[in-house]
């Protein structure tokens, strides 16, 4: 055990790539103890990627880059400037509403940050804020994209954990409208305490526009089932509803009711039993070729291309590290890694709340120094056994890990997010880091409500019968 992990975190601190660092410390356990023929650690590599529930990675990637190219960024972010941008510090609420729309896309909180964040940065800039500021708040709104369905990180645990990937998505999305309105507070504390005034006039107009267009979303359910009272079988009324939705964008040029629609459109496609969390990436991405080729016709061949190119890059890289952090979380569990620390956490102490503290302590120290797919992949098969003990619900465990890792993505010396945000904002990593801190805090009192009170994520997948 020494070996292993005593190999890896040196090549961490000299600097090797997170899954370079995974590989070679499992391939020096393996010279030195022979544990494993080498065909059986192939084959463990291999099934560490060959996994059904992988396979919405390349595809939830590929939506949020097509949407970023389909020009969809803007329109949402239009869209909240209609809703929120009136309020004090109305350019920092935009930020967080155009954050939480634009994650029921991405699934990732890199896509959010280096998307609609490029575009919400520059314009509270413009608008004089000042850009530590801007940089604060579109990290801290950033996290979000993690927690709303659909969820990257969430389909990486569901298959490390062997959990429902449908219930982790609709866990998501009580602790995320937690995070939203806890951001906005703080926005709305800023702005008292530094002066900021609002950044467009207040226009009942755009207003009654911006509401329009989330009540035309939140109509689009009620009339599918009426038309299923009315006798349509159920697949007719959605394509009826859909087409009627698609005509009144076209006469109404809405600015985000197809955008909004993305959500609606997934998180109702596996309710119904359309298409599994997996098949919903693949759903996502059709739906974004969809807005950029025929409705808004903002994709080109030269775009489309850098889009596949840039999806086929990160996946690699996604899946390099899931493959070597599958043969090194086995390693662990051969080594009796897991049972050690399992026997240590529960001689420290038999209270379910404090091994839930101590676990945020761990996953905050370590998501400052790992990728957030190796820190699923490695600490998953650990911390399932442990959690169970206690009784704590494998999902809410995965809505623990996952906000933990998010907060990682803000901190040095690895948190990607930390890096995009100071190459965007032309700061330095000091003054970024310095900027974010004090958006850490609603963040923290999320944490907080999501760990110690489980009906915030358990009650929406209970009542739809997903868990037990």
């Amino acid at each position: 055990m020494l070996l292993l992990i005593g190999s890896f975190l040196l090549l961490m601190l000299i600097g090797a790539p997170v899954a370079v660092s995974m590989a070679t410390a499992s391939l020096l356990y393996l010279v030195f103890y022979g544990v494993a023929p080498d065909i059986i650690t192939a084959q463990r590599m291999i099934a560490g990627v060959e996994s059904f529930p992988l396979l919405a990675v390349p595809f939830f990637i590929m939506a949020g880059n097509l949407m970023n190219i389909a020009g969809v960024t803007g329109r949402i972010y239009h869209f909240a400037l209609s809703l929120v941008g009136w309020m004090k510090g109305g350019l920092a609420q935009v930020n967080i509403i155009g954050s939480v729309v634009f994650s029921g896309m991405s699934g990732t909180a890199l896509a959010d940050a280096a998307g609609i964040g490029t575009i919400e940065i520059k314009a509270m800039k413009d608008h004089g804020y000042p850009v530590e500021a801007a940089v604060g708040v579109t990290a801290a709104s950033a996290t979000v994209g993690p927690i709303f369905p659909p969820s990257l990180p969430f389909v990486i645990y569901g298959m490390m954990a062997n959990v429902s990937i449908g219930a982790l998505f609709m866990a998501g999305i009580l602790p995320g409208i937690v995070m939203t309105v806890l951001m906005m507070i703080t926005v709305a504390v800023f702005a008292y305490r530094k002066g900021w005034g609002s950044d467009t006039p207040f226009e009942l107009r755009r207003l009654a526009g911006a509401s329009l267009e989330i009540v035309v979303v939140l109509c689009f359910p009620l009339a599918v089932y009426i038309l299923v009272l009315a006798g349509l079988s159920i697949n007719l009324a959605v394509l009826v509803g859909l087409a009627a939705l698609v005509a009144l964008d076209w006469y109404f040029d809405f600015s985000a009711v197809m955008a909004l629609m993305t959500p609606v459109l997934l998180i109702g496609g596996m309710t119904m039993g359309w298409f599994t969390p997996t098949e919903a990436a693949v759903a996502a991405v059709i739906w974004s070729l969809f807005l950029g080729l025929v409705r808004y016709r903002t994709m080109t061949l030269r775009t489309l291309a850098k889009a596949s190119f840039d999806t086929i890059e990160t996946t690699a890289s996604v899946l390099f590290i899931v493959t070597a952090a599958s043969i090194f979380a086995w390693l662990l569990t051969v080594s009796q890694a897991a049972a050690l620390f399992s026997d240590f956490m529960f001689s420290l102490t038999d209270n379910w709340w404090t091994f839930l503290i101590l676990v945020n302590v761990l996953l905050l120290i370590v998501g400052a120094f790992l990728d957030t797919i190796a820190a699923i992949s490695i600490l998953v098969p650990i911390l399932m056994p442990i959690a169970a003990r206690y009784g704590v619900d494998p999902v809410h465990l995965g809505l623990i890990i996952t906000l933990n890792l998010m907060i990682g993505l803000l901190t040095p010396p690895v948190g990607m997010i930390l890096f995009v945000l100071s190459r965007i904002s032309k700061l330095s990593v000091e003054r970024t880091t310095m900027a974010i801190l004090p958006w850490l805090t609603p963040l923290f009192i999320a944490l907080m409500i999501i760990t110690f009170i489980p009906a915030v994520t358990l009650w929406l997948p209970t009542q739809l019968g997903l868990i037990r």
